[in-house]
């Protein structure tokens, strides 16, 4: 009989390993929260949009995002503060970026890196959608980026928790 408490306490244990932690904070929100599947982010560059799909349906559409220095035409070099043009994927996520949280896009691609290869150049990379610079307060105006997108924090807490990896990235001019 001495055993049973030692089984049932084990057992209590083996339970509450399973359990998720609470965690708080934008950053600690699980994408899985989300009751409808993102697939698709569509960035419209002239625009200065950016629409959040999921099974067709348009569930949000965020005016004045803020692209690379040098906004018109597609990313082709480093350095060249442009945002890609394409499509490419959401391949990864930094809580703790020198932004507001950031949402890393699969840019370069095998075309991007063949283009700048063939000109002597390299095609770049880290281009994320990201919120604010850390330490700021409020809005930075104007295009700013190094060829990210950029949107209020709020926006990227909203996104946070509702673009998951794999999601499809299509950047429009």
């Amino acid at each position: 009989m001495r055993g049973l408490p030692l089984l049932f306490l084990l057992a209590v244990l083996a339970l509450a390993a399973c359990a998720p932690v609470p965690r708080s904070g934008p950053a600690a929100q699980s994408v899985a929260q989300t009751p409808e599947a993102v697939e698709l982010v569509r960035v419209y560059k002239a625009a200065r949009t950016l629409e959040v799909w999921s099974a067709g349906r348009l569930l949000r559409r965020i005016g004045g995002i803020q692209l690379g220095w040098q906004p018109v035409g597609p990313k082709q070099f480093e350095g060249d503060g442009r945002t890609p043009e394409g499509r490419y994927v959401i391949d990864w996520r930094n809580p703790r970026s020198a932004f507001y949280l950031s949402l890393h896009i699969s840019y370069p691609d095998a075309h991007d890196v063949a283009f700048a290869r063939a000109r002597g150049r390299s095609a770049g990379g880290m281009i994320m959608i990201h919120g604010q610079p850390n330490g700021t307060t409020g809005r930075m105006h104007g295009d700013w980026t190094d060829g990210c997108i950029a949107v209020s924090n709020a926006e990227m807490d909203w996104l946070w928790q509702v673009v998951p990896d794999g999601s499809m990235v299509e950047i429009n001019p």
